[in-house]
């Protein structure tokens, strides 16, 4: 009879003359976490031992099986409120925020990646890019104008673009900065979300950009370009190939199922599917329809790069293959040896992730680790494979693909590609050094 196939990650231990299958480093095969007979055994024995050595930690006795109801079984809960909160224990799970000390209000924020589960980010830990503040926009008072070679010039308040046909995409968007630590000499030591937390990934719901612009009429013959710009106080704006605008772009008036937040662009912003985030403009407020680029400071000074051929590269708007092990990873001790999980995410701007391999051994070899349903374009993926670590040092990396076949490089190689001058678009494979003391650092390779 065959055995009947377990929930994902339930992992059932074989017999002693069936061996677990096991690539470089402990890494163990995927499809443990599919099939039944691989490790349940040592997930509950894991488990209990996890559990004697917090009440150890906590100087406190294993309670009786089962255990003696709680106080707070006691006595009624607390009275509900209008709009949930997380819990005060959380607390700590909390964006870091770094601002220009001479300008507070330009700085950036990174969503704490290493906290987070699944693949949705909570809109209140949405990373942050600002250039001069949030805006604070009165609903009723904002227009959208879409204008020049239009046939039609057209303004449109929130209460008209809530009249139209309305999409949803769960969609990331990366700051085009993100990860640049890694361009350092040296590897920076913080915690995974810190590194490459200018990242994040919603459910996003608005208006087509399509649909507004053949309202306008635009000029498709002359227009190439259409210059999207913002209501903030530095009016920050960027340069949009109009093919882009028709295809898959579109005016988000909703962020995981409730409006826009002040500061992820209230009441309205642009999402570009897979572009780098200084194109998803934030409080938008007008778009122009434009032969060329209007080459404006964050597409000339910004986001643009010496290589070391003496050219530069500019409207680079396409996020690459991406991946980061999430846990473990700095700023997470791992106790004592045993089967633990790696886990991270991957993303990419031309559309699927098909693969993500982790190595245990700093990329002497590698395996397949496991693709979390469902695996949508334009979206962080979640990937997961068991490792039994024993205790001896490792280096773990992941190592992305996406449905193009761009595999995510080495350090070496970007470097080689792009030289020391960059500052955009770092995407790298990432390395955690765990220590025989269990220790999560960051080192290149």
């Amino acid at each position: 009879m065959k055995d009947k196939k377990k929930p994902q990650g339930i992992a059932v231990e074989k017999s002693p003359a069936s061996p677990v299958p096991v690539a470089g480093g402990g890494l163990l095969d995927r499809r443990l976490f599919l099939k039944s007979g691989a490790l349940l055994g040592s997930a509950a024995a894991l488990g209990t031992v996890a559990f004697a050595a917090y009440c150890e930690e906590a100087d406190a006795e294993i309670p009786p099986v089962p255990p003696a109801a709680p106080p707070w079984m006691k006595t009624p809960g607390g009275s509900f409120t209008n709009y949930g909160r997380p819990s005060p224990y959380e607390k700590n799970v909390i964006r870091w925020i770094a601002s220009n000390q001479s300008s507070p209000s330009n700085g950036v924020s990174w969503t704490p990646l290493q906290d987070l589960e699944g693949t949705i980010t909570p809109s209140g830990l949405h990373f942050e890019r600002h250039h001069n503040g949030v805006p604070a926009i009165v609903p009723e008072r904002h227009h959208l104008l879409i204008h020049g070679l239009v046939a039609r010039p057209l303004t449109f308040k929130l209460s008209d673009l809530l009249r139209y046909p309305e999409i949803s995409w769960l969609c990331f968007v990366e700051c085009g900065g993100n990860s640049n630590a890694g361009w350092n000499p040296r590897p920076l030591q913080a915690r995974a979300g810190h590194l490459h937390g200018l990242a994040s990934c919603s459910e996003w719901s608005g208006v087509p950009l399509a649909i507004l612009l053949d309202e306008a009429g635009v000029d498709r013959t002359q227009a190439k370009w259409l210059y999207a710009e913002g209501a903030d106080a530095g009016a920050v704006g960027a340069s949009i190939p109009m093919a882009k605008a028709f295809d898959d772009a579109f005016v988000a008036l909703y962020q995981n199922g409730e409006r826009l937040r002040p500061e992820n662009g209230y009441p309205m912003r642009l999402l570009i599917p897979g572009w780098e985030g200084v194109t998803h403009i934030k409080w938008l407020r007008r778009l122009k329809a434009v032969v060329e680029p209007m080459m404006s400071r964050n597409e000339t000074s910004k986001y643009t790069e010496l290589v070391p051929n003496g050219t530069a590269r500019q409207f680079t708007f396409v996020m690459d293959a991406k991946s980061v092990i999430t846990a473990p990873s700095p700023g997470k001790k791992m106790k004592e040896p045993g089967l633990y999980e790696i886990t991270g995410l991957a993303w990419t701007g031309r559309g699927r992730i098909i693969r993500v391999e982790i190595s245990a051994d700093g990329g002497a070899s590698w395996a397949e680790a496991e693709l979390q349903e469902p695996v949508l374009p334009y979206c962080f993926t979640r990937f997961r494979i068991p490792w039994q670590w024993t205790g001896a040092p490792a280096v773990l990396q992941s190592r992305a693909t996406d449905e193009t076949g761009y595999m995510q490089p080495t350090r070496d190689a970007l470097v080689a590609a792009r030289g020391t001058h960059s500052y955009f678009h770092y995407n790298a494979i990432v390395s955690w050094r765990v220590s025989a003391q269990g220790r999560v650092s960051h080192v290149y390779g």
